[in-house]
C-alpha cells in the first residue's frame, strides 16, 4: 500500500480497511495556478532511471504538484519538494533533512543526478487500457522493459487506499527496470475506475482476475509467469483472486494477515495494551471481550453491540488498562458516546467484507504464494500470521514465509522521536530484491535479504 504511514490523528482509523472509518490520508491544499503550472515541469520526471553505478531510482508523484518521492533499489526512500527553483529532500516520510542530494535536468533532457551519480530516464513499452471488471469498467496499463523477449508479469492487487493506483505505485517503474513487468490498474470507484469503491473482497478478487487476464491479451507473447501482487488488504484480496485465476503462476503478499478484518484490531488493542505495562493474561482477557464487541458495532454500523458495550463499561471503566485501550477502533468506540460514534459510521456506507476467512483459500490454494511481514508492524501486529504461515508451509501448502523483524507495516524501518513516535525512514534493504528474485525464479537465492529472516518453505 503506498501511503503515508502514521496513525492519525483521527479516531476510528483503520489502515487496512483503507479507514473503514475513516481515511489515512490528509487533504493537500489546493494548487494555486502557479504551482499547477510548475508541476508541468515537475510531473515530467516521473519515471524510472539507470544509474551510471547500474543501480535504479523509481521517481513518483505525490498529491502536491511540485512534489515527488523517489525510491532506490536498496530502500532508501527520499521526499523532493520545488521551493525556490531548486530541489529540497527530506529523508523517507520524516522532516528530516536528506543527506541524498537529488536534481534534474530539464524535460527534454530526461536525467537525474542522485548521491553524486549520473542517471538516465529508462524508455518502457507501455499500454494504456479499459476493460471490464465485475460490472465496472476499469483504467489500467501495462508495462513491460523493452524488447520482444518473454518476461514475468505481476498485477498489483491494491491494498484499502482509495486513489489512483496508476498515478502512484511505484513497482511500475522499478520493476520493469529489473525486468518484470507490471500491470496496474485504478480500483473501483478510484481514479479512471467507474463503479463505487468497495471492501468486498470477492468483488476486488473479481476485478484483479479480470485485470491478469487483460494484461495476458494485451501482452500476448511477452507475457511469461504471471500472478498476483498484493500488499495489506491485497494479502486477502490477492489469494482469494488466485483461486479463482488458474491462469495465476503465483501470488506475492507483503505486510497482509491471514486472520479475518476484525481480528487487526483485536490483535492491536492487545499489543497497545502491551505497550503500556498492561500484558498480563487477566487484563488481555477482558480487553477481548471489549474488542469482540466493538467489532460487533463496527461491523453492523452500529446497530448491534451498544448494551453489551454498555455493561462492559459499567464492569471495567473504573481499572486502570481501561484508559489505554486502542486498536484500529476499539478504545475510540468505547470512549465516545453512541451518538458520536454512529454520526461517524453513517458517513461509510462502502461494502466491508468483515466475516471474510482467508484460511480455507490458503489451505487449498496450490498456487506458489510468498508472504512477507514485519515483525514490529503496528497497523497489522504479525506474531499470528507468522504462526499461521509457518504452520501452513509446515503442511506442505506451498507457502514460503518470511519476516523482517525489525520492520513495520509497509516493511518500513523506522525511528523513535522524543515522544516515542515512529518515524519513518525507509524500505527495509532487501524486500524489493526478495520480491523481484521471487517473481522471477520462484525462489529465493539470494540470501541474506537484510535482516529477512525465513519463517517456512524451501530453503
Amino acid at each position: 500500500m503506498n501511503r503515508v504511514i502514521v496513525r492519525p490523528a483521527q479516531w476510528l482509523t483503520a489502515p487496512l480497511l483503507a479507514g473503514a472509518l475513516f481515511s489515512a490520508h490528509a487533504a493537500e491544499p489546493a494548487a494555486t495556478a502557479a504551482t499547477t503550472a510548475a508541476a508541468s515541469d515537475q510531473r515530467c520526471h516521473v519515471g524510472a532511471y539507470r544509474l551510471d553505478d547500474g543501480s535504479v531510482v523509481a521517481v513518483t508523484q505525490m498529491d502536491k504538484p511540485t512534489q515527488l518521492r523517489w525510491r532506490a533499489f536498496d530502500g532508501r526512500v527520499g521526499k523532493l519538494s520545488w521551493e525556490n527553483g531548486r530541489w529540497v529532500g527530506t529523508r523517507g516520510w520524516t522532516d528530516q533533512p536528506d543527506p541524498v542530494a537529488v536534481s534534474f535536468g530539464d524535460c527534454s533532457d530526461e536525467g537525474i543526478r542522485y548521491d553524486g551519480h549520473a542517471g538516465k530516464k529508462l524508455k518502457f513499452d507501455i499500454v494504456d487500457t479499459k476493460f471490464e471488471g465485475k460490472g465496472v469498467n476499469l483504467r489500467g496499463r501495462l508495462v513491460l522493459p523493452q524488447g520482444k523477449s518473454k518476461v514475468p508479469v505481476v498485477v498489483l492487487v491494491h491494498g484499502s487506499e482509495n486513489y489512483s493506483g496508476v498515478d502512484s505505485y511505484f513497482q511500475q517503474y522499478m520493476f520493469p527496470a529489473e525486468g518484470v513487468g507490471v500491470f496496474v490498474y485504478d480500483k473501483r470507484g478510484t481514479g479512471g475506475s467507474t463503479g463505487k469503491y468497495s471492501q468486498n473482497f470477492h468483488d476486488l478478487a473479481d476485478d484483479a482476475s479480470s485485470a491478469l487476464r487483460e494484461a495476458q491479451r494485451l501482452g500476448s507473447k511477452r507475457i511469461g509467469r504471471i500472478g498476483f501482487h498484493g500488499g495489506s488488504q491485497g494479502g486477502w484480496v490477492a489469494p482469494l483472486a488466485a483461486s479463482k485465476t488458474p491462469q495465476a503462476s503465483f501470488v506475492f503478499v507483503g505486510f497482509g494477515l491471514t486472520d479475518g478484518v476484525l481480528a487487526e484490531d483485536r490483535d492491536q488493542v492487545a499489543l497497545d495494551l502491551r505497550a503500556a505495562g498492561f500484558g498480563d493474561a487477566e487484563t488481555l482477557r477482558k480487553a477481548r471481550e471489549v474488542s469482540d464487541v466493538t467489532g460487533l458495532i463496527a461491523s453492523t454500523s452500529g446497530k448491534r453491540g451498544y448494551d453489551q458495550l454498555d455493561a462492559l463499561r459499567k464492569k471495567y471503566q473504573g481499572e486502570p488498562w481501561w484508559k489505554a485501550l486502542k486498536g484500529e477502533y476499539s478504545g475510540l468506540i468505547a470512549s465516545h458516546t453512541r451518538e458520536e460514534a454512529l454520526a461517524e459510521l453513517a458517513k461509510f456506507d462502502f461494502e466491508v467484507s468483515w466475516d471474510y476467512d482467508p484460511m480455507p483459500v490458503l489451505r487449498s490454494l496450490k498456487t506458489p504464494q510468498l508472504w512477507i511481514v514485519g515483525g514490529d508492524d503496528v497497523e497489522a501486529p504479525s506474531a499470528d500470521t507468522q504462526k499461521r504461515l509457518t504452520e501452513l508451509g509446515e503442511a506442505g501448502r506451498p507457502i514460503t514465509s518470511v519476516v523482517f523483524p525489525q520492520a513495520d507495516h509497509g516493511i518500513l524501518e523506522f525511528e523513535k522521536d522524543a515522544k516515542g513516535e515512529r518515524k519513518y525512514t525507509r524500505i527495509a534493504e532487501g524486500y524489493i530484491r526478495m520480491q523481484l528474485d521471487w517473481i522471477k525464479h520462484g525462489t529465493l537465492k539470494g540470501w541474506p535479504y537484510g535482516q529477512a529472516r525465513q519463517l517456512a518453505g524451501p530453503k
